[in-house]
């Protein structure tokens, strides 16, 4: 669907500037940095219920009250730093989703063991690859795939809280494990290099 802008882009990105930045300058991006790549589960667990950009309008808030997401700092987190979150209006303020982004970043050190980082872990389930999708309509994106199904039977398995399948999936398209921009969107060329 065509912006203001001229520019032929999924359609969801087009009614608001930080959808637009976002899908233009994210979406489908690859990304391997452990803590961004915890960053982004996180806010994929924030958004349960709620819309993308309700997320991004609170993006900066979230990442001051969760120091960037740095898993070993938000895995120190004491238990007093709960009732801090739950009283700070910039973000969600959701009385199991904070500790469960402070438990999810505690059992992210113990994967790190494991696999070398939460990073490989999560690349683990696509052999390290993005998964390049054929829509020609929005309509046609799932909700879920086999790769999240198994995603979310390990990751909660292992503990992880916030980690059903939509979730996952969602979190796969913001770090590019799967490019779900339609063909007709100047990304999807972009990122099929």
């Amino acid at each position: 669907m065509k912006g203001n802008d001229g520019i032929v882009r999924c359609g969801w990105a087009n009614g608001h500037t930080l959808l637009t930045g976002y899908h233009d300058r994210e979406w489908g991006v690859p990304l391997f940095g452990e803590n961004r790549v915890f960053e982004m589960f996180s806010l994929d667990c924030f958004q349960a219920g709620l819309s993308w950009l309700t997320i991004l309008k609170k993006r900066e808030a979230f990442l001051q009250a969760f120091d960037l997401f740095e898993i070993d700092r938000v895995a120190g987190f004491p238990d007093r730093k709960i009732e801090e979150l739950l009283g700070n209006p910039g973000i969600i303020r959701n009385r199991l989703k904070i500790p469960a982004v402070i438990s999810n970043a505690r059992l992210a050190q113990e994967v790190r063991k494991e696999f070398g980082s939460f990073s490989t872990y999560i690349w683990t389930f696509s052999n390290g690859k993005t998964i390049r999708n054929h829509w020609t309509n929005q309509q046609e994106i799932p909700a879920t795939s086999a790769v999240s199904d198994a995603m979310s039977r390990d990751m909660v398995k292992r503990g992880f809280k916030f980690a059903g399948s939509a979730i996952c999936y969602a979190f796969m398209q913001s770090i590019g494990m799967v490019n779900d921009h339609l063909v007709s969107c100047f990304r999807y060329r972009e990122l099929a290099r």
